[in-house]
């Protein structure tokens, strides 16, 4: 028999990832991302919810969710298996909405931390006297007491009896088991009506904290009034009004190494009662799907079934409320199903109708009902064998189905990067022709023309400079602004027929509102920067008596020469021999050629400017280079230390087998 020994190696593999899986994102609306989407959540789910916690605690309780459709009478299973009313039911559907384990008593430390569910807040019920009966059955608080475990943090404890609350230490694990109780829920009811969940209000009553140093908690907020039970949390902790929880019952009749629990409908209407099903049952080690004779055909149950099945769930199904009279043909018939799909060999349960069944769970069911069940239940608790066999082809499932899922993942992965490149290639194709426009169009004088080519005929009848150079600035910054207009309506046209732009085709739209503005700003700075450049061309000029006229100059004209023959082109052959005249022949070429690389370095600093504003949208879905990579090497590592706890095993039952032989013959020789 292999057992679940603690394994580091295979921990720390899986650890990784865990977090390669949840660096993964697939934001593009590709063929099949949602499905990527939805697998992530999954994994993170059963990696944070039971895989990675189960290994770390082999030895933990064996934790058997009762799940299943809408009035198939999970919660009066839950009760009739205990003995006790523990988790309330009724006639209004949705019914059962928080989640109740119940554990016993020797058993509650595995629960009540964050070893599992760690993004659930624990609240339990203290041993009650005789009053409990009605304060559990939701007709008030009277005296019994109440506490709330917020997962990091102190909370507050409130209600009309005594009260209390206590911190469970830092939040462990749980950052992907959130998304992945919606992605399962989505998956499962996809295209089916959700309906409302109204927020409920809270009365604010403040609470003393009964952990620690009993200090103030603060004012409790409204988590309203749920099965009978009033929820405050603290201002301190983790817990507040949106935050689900699960509530503690222990029983000291219920085998130890046993935990029941009651989850949410699969099928409910309400959209975070699903999330909450389907993440629970992601945390089981046994999944007891309970139907019914009316329902026992339904999609979304055997939808589940069947993903039990690829993952090598410890699965038992119980066939509830069945008739007396058909009782033999229902079974008969869910047994066919059963065996079609592959799941024949899944314990399999039939409870008759009775008259408890119909008792909106106020009811037990007798005790012979529910034996055979409870019977299975327990065995596979009390011995160890079974308990660790159970666990561990629960988790050892979960890993083996990675084989298949992470590749997929991968190539999820790997296409969203390639539809990243070429979305931005797009965009930076459309810039590269913008930049080789704007190169041939200051080449041929573009920009000397209109105000610009007027002011430039008036210089050399004393026009002033300063208009020279505004006209010019001015021209740069139309022509930079046309040839970003245009490839920007390039790039969108582009992504406009690309399917994986749809969901940021409008944000890079978006991103040439104020391209202008900008523009205007880098092309008045590069003018600072030719003013300057001239300047310190004129000085060493004038300081070397370099040109008749060098001692006259002023900077200003030299700039304005100076930017005239940069941007004039055949337009302005007589601005650069002006300059000549001015500075000498040496110093104006040592200045055109300073001021061309200048405007080159601007040019290109504005258009790269523009083209990282389109593409920063691109950037913000963060889809990384490496994912792809990362996720296989990860799978890798894990399947290696896996393949390696698998020949330890091997080799331990092979020893075991050798050892049980030569005892064996060792007896025979005795006798002899």
């Amino acid at each position: 028999m292999a057992t679940l020994d603690v394994r580091p190696r295979l921990i720390d593999a899986l650890s990784v990832l865990r977090d390669r899986v949840d660096a993964a994102r697939f934001p593009l609306p590709l063929r099949g991302a949602a499905r990527a989407r939805r697998n992530r959540a999954e994994l993170l789910a059963q990696l944070d919810d039971y895989v990675i916690p189960r290994l770390r605690s082999p030895q933990a309780p064996l934790l058997a969710v009762i799940g299943g459709s809408t009035g198939a009478g999970k919660s009066t299973l839950v009760n009739s298996l205990v003995g006790r009313r523990v988790s309330e039911a009724g006639v209004l559907r949705p019914t059962t909405r928080t989640p109740v384990l119940v554990c016993h008593p020797d058993d509650l430390r595995w629960f009540a931390g964050p070893r599992v569910l760690p993004q659930l807040a624990r609240m339990w019920v203290p041993e009650q006297d005789d009053g409990a009966e009605e304060y559990a059955a939701g007709a008030g608080l009277g005296r019994g007491e109440f506490g709330v475990r917020g997962v990091g943090g102190v909370t507050a404890g409130g209600g009309r009896g005594a009260a209390g609350a206590q911190g469970a230490g830092g939040v462990h694990g749980g950052r992907g088991a959130q998304a992945g109780r919606m992605a399962m829920a989505q998956e499962l009811h996809d295209g089916e009506r959700e309906g409302a969940e109204s927020a409920s209000g809270g009365r604010g009553e403040r609470g003393r904290g009964v952990g620690g140093e009993g200090r103030e908690a603060g004012e409790a907020f409204g988590g309203g009034a749920r099965e009978g039970y009033e929820v405050y949390g603290g201002v301190g902790g983790a817990v507040d009004s949106g935050m689900l929880t699960v509530r503690i019952e222990t029983e000291p009749a219920l085998p130890s190494g046993l935990a029941l629990l009651d989850a949410p409908d699969i099928d409910s209407l309400v959209a975070r009662n699903r999330e909450l099903a389907a993440e629970l049952i992601c945390a089981a080690d046994v999944w007891v799907l309970v139907t019914t004779a009316a329902r026992y055909a339904d999609a979304v149950p055997w939808h589940l079934l069947r993903t039990a099945k690829e993952y090598d769930v410890t699965l038992v199904t119980v066939l509830d409320r069945v008739p007396h009279q058909i009782a033999t043909d229902i079974s008969g018939r869910y047994a066919e199903l059963l065996q079609r799909a592959g799941l024949g060999h899944v314990p399999r349960f039939t409870i008759p109708e009775l008259p408890e069944s119909a008792g909106g769970g106020r009811g037990l069911l007798p005790a012979t009902a529910v034996a055979a069940l409870r019977d299975w239940l327990e065995r596979h608790a009390q011995d160890p064998a079974a308990r660790m066999a159970a666990a561990e082809r629960t988790a050892t499932g979960v890993i083996a189905s990675m084989r298949s899922r992470l590749p997929a993942l991968a190539g999820a992965a790997a296409a969203q990067h390639a539809a990243a490149l070429r979305l931005a290639g797009r965009v930076e194709e459309a810039y590269e022709r913008a930049a080789e426009r704007v190169r041939k169009e200051v080449a041929a004088g573009e920009v000397l023309s209109g105000d610009a080519r007027a002011h430039w005929r008036d210089h050399g009848l004393d026009g002033r400079s300063d208009e020279l150079l505004d006209a010019l600035t001015h021209g740069l910054t139309s022509l930079l602004t046309c040839a970003v207009e245009e490839a920007d309506e390039r790039s969108a046209d582009a992504w406009r027929r690309d399917a994986a732009a749809s969901e940021v085709a409008l944000t890079t739209a978006a991103g040439a509102a104020g391209a202008g503005e900008r523009l205007g700003v880098i092309v008045r700075r590069w003018r600072r920067c030719l003013e300057e450049l001239a300047e310190e061309e004129t000085r060493e000029a004038r300081a070397g008596q370099a040109g008749e006229r060098t001692g006259s100059v002023e900077p200003e004209e030299s700039a304005a020469l100076l930017a005239t023959a940069l941007l004039g082109g055949r337009r302005a052959r007589t601005a650069g021999e002006n300059l000549a005249d001015l500075l000498g022949a040496q110093s104006a070429l040592r200045l055109c050629d300073r001021g061309s690389r200048l405007l080159a370095t601007y040019l290109e600093r504005a258009l790269h400017g523009e083209r990282e504003r389109r593409l920063a949208p691109l950037d913000q879905l963060t889809v990384p280079l490496d994912q792809q990579a990362e996720l296989i090497a990860a799978l890798s590592v894990v399947q290696r230390e896996k393949q390696r706890e698998q020949r330890r095993d091997e080799r331990r039952r092979e020893e075991e087998t050798a050892m049980a032989r030569e005892m064996a013959m060792g007896k025979e020789g005795v006798s002899g």
